[in-house]
């Protein structure tokens, strides 16, 4: 490490805010000992001084305090299947369909809440929200569906 003060004319490193990086800048101005304006050697532009950023330092897992392992550290639990709450819904309401009660699902057909459907690719649904103008969601076995209707 060298002693030598700073002075203006000198090269020092600084972050260039027109080319992004850190580069070598001469130092253009100066209050006491502090650095304040700076020109880039690389692409010319004249701008307050920003000093690199300092690397960060690892901790070490023996060093400080004895405390309690974080939730950042312990593993992360896995995430529960985004579909699974569907299929539990569906086993429910499976058996107390009414298979015969089952309306055949066009979709210029008017349907209500809780309605039974009989569609040709999805088979049986009940119908859980309708969604005004024209749509409606179904829960079907594969999970929910959003159909048009009227």
């Amino acid at each position: 490490m060298s002693n030598k003060k700073l002075s203006a004319g000198d090269i020092i490193d600084a972050r260039c805010t027109r080319c992004r990086d850190v580069l070598n800048h001469r130092i253009v101005a100066m209050v006491e000992d502090k650095v304040v304006r700076v020109e880039c050697n690389t692409c010319g532009g004249t701008h307050n001084y920003y000093p690199p950023p300092t690397p960060k330092t690892a901790r070490t897992a023996g060093t400080g305090t004895t405390a309690k392992k974080t939730s950042a550290t312990a593993p992360r639990a896995p995430k529960r299947d985004p579909q699974q709450s569907d299929r539990e819904e569906w086993q429910a309401l499976r058996t107390s369909m009414r298979i015969d009660r089952a309306i055949a699902y066009t979709m210029n057909g008017k349907y209500r809440t809780d309605d039974l459907l009989d569609h040709p690719v999805f088979g049986l649904g009940v119908v859980k929200v309708v969604i005004p103008p024209n749509k409606m969601q179904v829960l079907f076995e594969d999970g929910t569906k959003l159909l048009r209707c009227q």
